[in-house]
């Protein structure tokens, strides 16, 4: 096995972040019981909303970058 000597610095390889495209948000709307809400394909999801009019609108601004990612 290899050791390094006390003295000798270790260096941490540097961490690479992805510089590619962010990925396209897929969004829909889901009915539970009475309330609707909206989901992403990144995992978001948006309150319980009684009107589905109100759910797409999470969807289309989560979408647009509104939203944030709550």
């Amino acid at each position: 096995m290899h050791h390094e000597p006390a003295d000798s610095p270790v260096l941490a390889s540097p961490r690479v972040l992805s510089q590619g495209p962010e990925p396209t948000h897929s969004t829909t709307t889901v009915e539970r019981g009475s309330f609707c809400l909206a989901r992403c394909s990144c995992g978001w999801a948006g309150p319980a909303r009684r009107s589905r009019d109100r759910a797409r609108t999470d969807a289309a601004e989560h979408s647009a970058g509104r939203a944030g990612s709550r």
